[in-house]
């Protein structure tokens, strides 16, 4: 039955499974993905990356359908997230040992300015406005383009500054 702008509010607000089915879920998964981000997953350097938001997005998803009961069971869930953040810790792995799958995996470094020049080209390919690269230059206390020797865009999208002497 439908009711006010044809929404069966009832189907809405119902709760489908039994209250501490539900909470059994959301605590067992709670529980997993905190020992697991707290003793698995630990970034001492700060930074984060592509496959690094990547796991993260993923992971809620796969988490949320375990919470939710769209899986048969909460093992199904923790199979899940656990296969996917295996896969995060073999990249992570492979770029920290190779060079070559370092370079697939990670995006390089790419010049917005050399020389006190802002290299516009570049800008445009990562949609970086003059604006945006003014913000970043006055945080690293740069007042006049001529003072830049270097600015990069980084790996993890970061723009680091390196001033002339």
């Amino acid at each position: 039955m439908n009711g006010w702008l044809g929404i069966d509010w009832h189907e809405i607000f119902s709760i489908s499974m039994p209250v501490m089915e539900l909470i059994v879920r959301g605590s067992a998964m709670y529980w997993f993905l905190f020992l697991i981000f707290r003793f698995l997953i630990r970034r001492d350097v700060g930074a984060v990356g592509v496959a690094d938001i990547l796991l993260l997005v993923i992971v809620a998803d796969a988490s949320q359908n375990a919470m939710a009961g769209e899986y048969r069971s909460i093992t199904d869930g923790m199979i899940l997230v656990a296969t996917l953040i295996g896969w995060n810790i073999l990249l992570d792995w492979l770029s920290f040992r190779f060079k070559a799958f370092r370079h697939f995996a990670e995006a390089s470094t790419l010049c917005l300015i050399r020389d006190g020049r802002m290299l516009k080209r570049n800008m445009r390919r990562e949609f970086i406005t003059e604006d945006e690269l003014w913000a970043k230059l006055r945080q690293a206390g740069i007042t006049e383009l001529r003072d830049v020797k270097l600015a990069n865009l980084e790996s993890d999208g970061e723009i680091s500054v390196i001033e002339k002497k």
